[in-house]
């Protein structure tokens, strides 16, 4: 296998304010732009030309990773002038492909982290004669997932929308968005129109007869779609439980890029990365969140489980929970913020203006 498809055209809406300036997959994770990580995956795989579907901000993603060439790969990318859906933009880079009819075509989502084990995957489309081969991975609660149930050799027997009732819950695997394409399969898709590969291609192809075939595969897996979940796997990258060549440093419990700056008795753990030109005051304390290129943590404030984006700010003694501030906010002194609170960007929040217990 040596071509890939990399589906990064989504707006990101879950994870407003971060992506109102940068597309989902260049917002950082572990000190680099998320999209490295999957590029110097696949690339481990034995990868070595992808084709990115682009559309929101396409702009942003060229003049970063260029050619390819510094990661050891040939980037192409192709921009949707309207959104396609995940078939339509499959079928939108079809024509950018080297492949054979016969020959596998690895596809993925620009937002899942995965430990995913790609030649596995493949190895098992060629082995079991497949036409479509599909990455499922186990869930605890499947209500929120589309689910794919399989017979004992692996094969596809329905895509099932997401369950309302617990006898619709027929099995906990679901689609974890990887899969490898039989060239010709890609070609049957319909052109120059949306088409989801979920909703229309996949239960079409099995209406028609194809083989398709799921791998069950329960290595580290996320969905990166919510702030949570994002700076989840930000953090689990740093500490070393989700795999990646692409971390720029050693595992650890925090991750401090060259140009930031870190008081010597602030308090860094739990997979904390802060960001190029970034400072933590005296003081502070930082638990499991990403501290983005350019931010301040002001002396006292305590941040746990947060993301605070590019040249924001968190004021002296603020305690923030959960929460997003977006780039160039300002987060007055003696705040307290908890789980789900998005601070748009460029926003000020003067001192002691929001707070969810007593200010004694």
């Amino acid at each position: 296998m040596t071509e890939a498809i990399l589906l990064v055209g989504g707006k990101g809406t879950r994870l407003r304010p971060l992506t109102v300036h940068t597309p989902k997959p260049m917002v950082p994770a572990a000190g680099v732009p998320f999209l490295t990580h999957q590029l110097a995956r696949a690339r481990a795989a034995g990868v070595d030309h992808i084709i990115l579907a682009t559309s929101y901000l396409a702009e942003v993603f060229e003049p970063h990773f260029g050619d390819g060439s510094a990661l050891g790969l040939h980037l192409e990318y192709v921009t949707e002038e309207e959104p396609l859906g995940t078939g339509g933009a499959i079928r939108n880079v079809a024509a950018r492909l080297h492949s054979g009819p016969d020959d596998p075509v690895l596809i993925f989502n620009g937002d899942i982290l995965t430990g995913l084990d790609i030649r596995a995957l493949v190895d098992t489309h060629e082995s079991t004669g497949a036409d479509v081969s599909l990455h499922l991975t186990k869930v605890t609660d499947p209500r929120a997932y589309g689910l794919v149930p399989t017979d004992p050799a692996g094969r596809v027997l329905a895509f099932l929308e997401k369950p309302q009732t617990p006898e619709e819950i027929v099995t906990d695997q679901i689609n974890a968005g990887a899969y490898v394409f039989r060239r010709s399969v890609i070609d049957t898709i319909p052109a120059g129109r949306p088409v989801s590969v979920e909703r229309e291609t996949f239960p079409g192809l099995l209406a028609a007869g194809a083989h398709l075939q799921g791998m069950v595969d329960s290595t580290y897996w996320l969905d990166l779609g919510t702030p949570a979940a994002f700076v989840r796997g930000s953090a689990d990258l740093v500490l070393g439980r989700a795999p990646s060549p692409a971390v720029p440093g050693r595992c650890g419990d925090r991750l401090v890029l060259p140009t930031a700056r870190v008081a010597p008795d602030a308090k860094l753990t739990g997979g904390t990365v802060v960001g190029e030109g970034a400072f933590v005051a005296r003081g502070a304390r930082v638990f499991g969140s990403t501290i983005l290129p350019g931010a301040v943590i002001e002396p006292g404030a305590v941040v746990t489980d947060s993301l605070i984006g590019s040249r924001a700010r968190v004021g002296e003694r603020s305690v923030l929970t959960g929460t997003v501030v977006g780039d160039g906010a300002i987060v007055g002194a003696d705040n307290e913020l908890r789980e789900g609170v998005r601070v748009w960007c460029d926003a000020r929040i003067p001192a002691g203006a929001v707070r969810f217990s007593s200010d004694q």
